[in-house]
């Protein structure tokens, strides 16, 4: 973890450049969205720290594919960040690198749900729910933040907007398999909202592949 965050560090001062070296002649919005675009990849930064310390403490799957989840919609964003001023082909082209990287925590979930399989032991109901909630309030922040930007530069955005939204479903749903857990004393909620995770970001991965792809073919 502190090897990722050094990562996210040095790739957050490339970003910063890149938001301090903007060109003066740079509309309002454009300049705007640039903003925005770092600061939602700094609270998920923070926050995907929190999370996934928590997930290797009390063992749940749900919170471990939403912390790499996190980390992706970090580096989502500073992809973004970086390559808001290219070209609108290049621009495509990093839109599907994008849906790539989206499909990053589904791997990660497929991973924890098969270890969890071998050793189903529920997760800690309070510790999950109290996360959850904090990631619902840092996601939805960033969905807030990203709505009014989702369709201003294509591709890009949407991945954004995309994955802020449906991190927004995730936390909903990790709050209710906490409460769940607390009742049933079972690990096959945890193991749910973690396959559900899962699915979300390979569903976003396809939309952001299949707009970045129509935007390829317009410019060609």
């Amino acid at each position: 973890m502190v090897g990722s965050n050094l990562w996210g560090a040095e790739f957050l001062c490339a970003a910063e450049g890149t938001l301090l070296n903007s060109s003066p002649h740079e509309s309002e919005g454009h300049l705007m969205l640039r903003r925005v675009v770092l600061a939602v990849a700094l609270l998920n930064l923070a926050y995907f720290g929190i999370e996934f310390a928590v997930a290797l403490t009390i063992g749940s799957v749900s919170l471990f594919a939403d912390s790499v989840d996190f980390l992706e919609d970090t580096s989502v964003n500073l992809l973004i960040l970086i390559a808001l001023g290219w070209n609108p082909k290049a621009q495509a082209r990093v839109g599907m690198g994008l849906a790539g990287v989206l499909l990053i925590p589904a791997v990660a979930a497929i991973w924890a749900i098969w270890t969890k399989f071998h050793v189903p032991v529920a997760p800690a109901p309070i510790p999950l729910s109290v996360t959850g909630l904090g990631a619902l309030v840092i996601n939805l922040t960033c969905a807030l933040m990203l709505v009014r930007y989702r369709r201003h530069q294509g591709s890009l955005t949407k991945a954004a907007f995309l994955s802020a939204r449906n991190d927004v479903l995730a936390s909903i749903a990790i709050i209710a398999a906490g409460g769940v857990t607390a009742l049933t004393r079972s690990a096959w909620p945890d193991l749910i909202v973690g396959i559900g995770i899962m699915v979300m970001n390979a569903d976003a991965a396809r939309e952001v592949w299949k707009a970045a792809h129509a935007e390829q073919r317009a410019v060609d």
